[in-house]
């Protein structure tokens, strides 16, 4: 065999390994996760420079914002990232409980900072902390480890159901003070959601279920300005101007895009028209300028989100790590519910909620914890993939490797 030959072997060689390697985390989700990152940065400043330029005589006073955000939260999922699975473990009690505590701070006098009659931001420097985009993570983790550490008497015992459901509950009361009904529902619904994948019973999950809607019901029903909401979603055209106003102009919106939409930075509605267009209707915004391709390409790209996050829990259930797979599938759930009740309310599926849609609306706050979230599940991935290949896998589980 002569040299060039055994060369071109060993290259040969080398490649295969190359390929047979896993990788190191899951690219596509990352991948998506940017896109949906950049696109949002996008559609960001097509939104707000009209009203930038009114309010602050700078069309890119939002757009600078954007990018300085997009920044912190990058940096904050790069940390994020390399913090061992082992750590949010131990310390999703104790994360939980300092979130408590900063939703605490915000009902002292001269702490919180209240926009638009909602008491939700505490002053820090240039920077506003809405602790309530935190503690919808912090809950995540906080559920997770408690699956673990009380997983027999969560499915055979009703206090080991419904003692989480106590912090939870006092979070979810503190969160309404502000108020925010929209972050109340998703925290639990995504925690209820992570109970039953726990393992709960069905009887004690469906008296919770029932109890929690019941609670929802009366907090509607007993509120003026929640019920004028939910009479505005039924019905936006009887008072077009006044209490359907801003889901009338949403309505305008989707309605103007048709297929593929006006053209990016084209939309109308953004001008004047519609109100918070470039944070909690910016959905409105896309649909208008992308039409029903774009929209459709959105709701895919969460989608896709949510299942590779059920997939990575899935895979770090079969290797024994079960905090690891029930955080993941809580994010899932939390990123995807959120997603939809955004894109719900921009078209008139779901009544007003002040909820953000995840990595693309205007927000440091929101668009740091997302991207952490999304940092962790890449690393719970990373952890499963390294686990498994050095693990010898049973026949037939070659998808633990994926």
């Amino acid at each position: 065999m002569t040299a060039a030959t055994r060369q071109t072997k060993r290259w040969g060689v080398a490649g295969r390994r190359r390929r047979e390697r896993p990788a190191a985390f899951d690219f596509p989700l990352l991948v998506v996760v940017l896109g949906l990152l950049s696109f949002g940065f996008i559609m960001v400043a097509s939104a707000s420079m009209t009203v930038g330029d009114t309010c602050c005589k700078d069309p890119f006073f939002f757009v600078v914002r954007q990018a300085i955000a997009l920044g912190l939260a990058l940096s904050a999922a790069v940390l994020a990232f390399t913090v061992p699975v082992s750590w949010w473990e131990r310390s999703g009690v104790w994360l939980f409980l300092l979130g408590v505590a900063s939703l605490i701070l915000l009902l002292l006098p001269g702490v919180g900072h209240s926009v638009n009659g909602a008491n939700r931001w505490i002053p820090l420097g240039p920077l506003n902390l809405q602790p309530s985009e935190f503690v919808k993570l912090f809950a995540v983790l906080y559920i997770a480890g408690y699956l673990v550490r009380h997983a027999q008497s969560v499915t055979t015992e009703l206090a080991g159901f419904i003692r989480p459901m106590i912090l939870i509950g006092i979070a979810a009361a503190l969160i309404l003070k502000q108020p925010d009904f929209g972050t109340t529902a998703v925290m639990l619904a995504t925690v209820m959601g992570m109970l039953f994948l726990g393992g709960v019973s069905v009887m004690p999950f469906a008296v919770l279920f029932g109890t929690v809607i019941t609670g929802l019901a009366f907090l509607v029903l007993t509120s003026e300005y929640r019920m004028r909401r939910i009479l505005s979603f039924l019905n936006p055209w009887e008072d077009p101007f006044a209490s359907g106003y801003q889901l009338s102009q949403a309505l305008i919106g989707f309605g103007r895009g048709e297929w593929l939409g006006v053209g990016l930075g084209n939309g109308i509605q953004k001008q004047y028209f519609l109100p918070e267009a470039h944070t909690d209707f910016l959905a409105s915004v896309i649909a208008e300028e992308l039409g029903l391709v774009g929209m459709l390409t959105i709701i895919g790209a969460f989608a896709f989100i949510s299942w590779r996050a059920f997939s990575i829990g899935a895979r770090a259930e079969a290797v024994g790590q079960r905090f690891a797979g029930y955080t993941a599938q809580g994010i899932g759930l939390w990123l995807g519910l959120q997603a939809f009740v955004n894109i719900g309310v921009n078209s008139g599926m779901l009544p007003t909620k002040g909820l953000t849609l995840p990595f693309l609306s205007y927000g440091s706050n929101s668009l740091i914890v997302a991207c952490v979230a999304i940092a962790i599940l890449l690393r719970i991935d990373a952890t499963v993939r390294q686990e498994a290949s050095e693990t010898t896998l049973p026949r037939g589980m070659p998808w633990l490797r994926a």
